[in-house]
């Protein structure tokens, strides 16, 4: 199992310190929530303050748009070669162009479902992506409680891609509580805020999710 901190979940008044203490060999991928304000009612930061991130860390980026015209948004992030770059199925009729538009760029394209989306949505898309993103919980509210159909929602995933080289990533209310569940259900990338950000040890806290998903 692979971690991605929500940068969101860390000090954004003091955000070099956060990127400090983060381990490169420990932590896999910094996870940037990316919210407009329409998509999700939640209103964070975009490409500026992205670019300030990437030049202060080696750590590679794991870009999630919460927007609601990702056509529009998407190549703003083209510069910063993230390790993906992941939208929202339910926010574009044109997810197959956009798809072949972030990998013609050597980027990792990521797809994001809702709670509520069904999975089999995704199956049009699955020979275009990198990246699955299935929320655990509603995007754009931070603190939620994980919900517990994301179990099944996971299994069903991971039958439809079948041996398609995609990865499954996680996102809302993992800890070492459930990930061990996340991972033997088909999750191969976990989010986590609290979880990695809680008391001064990042890098612990990140080692402590890896141990878990490994029981």
């Amino acid at each position: 199992m692979k971690i991605s901190p929500s940068i969101l979940a860390g000090d954004l008044t003091n955000i070099r310190h956060s990127l400090d203490q983060m381990d490169p060999a420990v932590v896999d991928f910094i996870h940037l929530d990316i919210m407009d304000g329409h998509f999700v009612p939640a209103l964070t930061f975009g490409e500026r303050y992205a670019a300030q991130i990437k030049a202060a860390t080696a750590i590679p980026l794991d870009v999630h748009l919460m927007v609601s015209r990702p056509e529009i948004e998407v190549p703003k992030y083209f510069a910063l070669q993230p390790a993906y770059i992941t939208f929202h199925i339910e926010a574009t009729h044109f997810g197959i162009r956009l798809a072949r538009l972030i990998r013609e760029q050597g980027i990792g394209c990521g797809v994001s479902l809702n709670p509520g989306t069904p999975v089999e949505r995704l199956e049009p898309l699955l020979d275009e992506i990198d990246l699955v993103l299935l929320m655990s919980v509603e995007p754009g509210f931070y603190g939620q409680k994980f919900i517990e159909s994301s179990y099944q929602r996971l299994q069903k995933l991971r039958a439809m891609i079948q041996d398609r080289p995609v990865v499954i990533e996680v996102d809302g209310g993992v800890g070492t509580d459930n990930i061990a569940d996340l991972a033997r259900a088909g999750a191969g990338i976990a989010v986590a805020g609290s979880a990695c950000f809680k008391g001064t040890d990042l890098n612990q806290n990140v080692l402590d999710l890896k141990a878990a998903a490994a029981l």
